[in-house]
């Protein structure tokens, strides 16, 4: 998770949201990783997850990830979640909630932007085939400090 919020905190200087997502595999070793891109890229699924799931499924020429995890700092959208489980991965560990990022968001005030689907990581995985391993709230504070003004 560490490794996931430096590249979070990079985000930043290109006008993203502080969003940063890796993927490991088997040995521990990152895979894929990115932090979000939605103000620099004209993507709106240029999210982390599915960047990083991207950069993992070219690096290893194949669009299934077995034995992987997913390390993300912020909960995944419904969108993230389900493409981790396309993509067959072990598991997802997330730092920071959707309800964080909710009050962020109330409490940045009318000039900023935030949409989010209310739904939670864990009602997806929940139904959904294969069912990933959830690893929720993973060292929130730190990440938490990502999703403060």
């Amino acid at each position: 998770m560490t490794e996931a919020i430096k590249i979070a905190e990079r985000a930043e200087s290109s006008g993203n949201y502080r969003i940063g997502a890796i993927i490991l595999d088997s040995r521990m070793e990152v895979i894929g990783s990115a932090f979000t891109e939605l103000h620099s890229q004209p993507d709106p699924t240029a999210h982390a997850e599915i960047l990083a799931l991207r950069r993992a499924c070219a690096g290893v020429n194949s669009r299934y990830l077995p034995d992987c995890f997913l390390y993300t700092t912020l909960e995944p959208c419904p969108m993230c979640t389900s493409a981790a489980i396309w993509a067959k991965l072990e598991g997802i560990v997330y730092g920071a909630t959707l309800e964080d990022a909710a009050d962020f968001a109330r409490r940045s005030g009318p000039g900023f932007s935030w949409r989010q689907i209310n739904v939670k990581a864990s009602y997806v995985v929940a139904r959904g085939t294969p069912t990933l391993r959830l690893h929720e709230e993973f060292m929130r504070e730190e990440c938490l400090n990502l999703v403060s003004p």
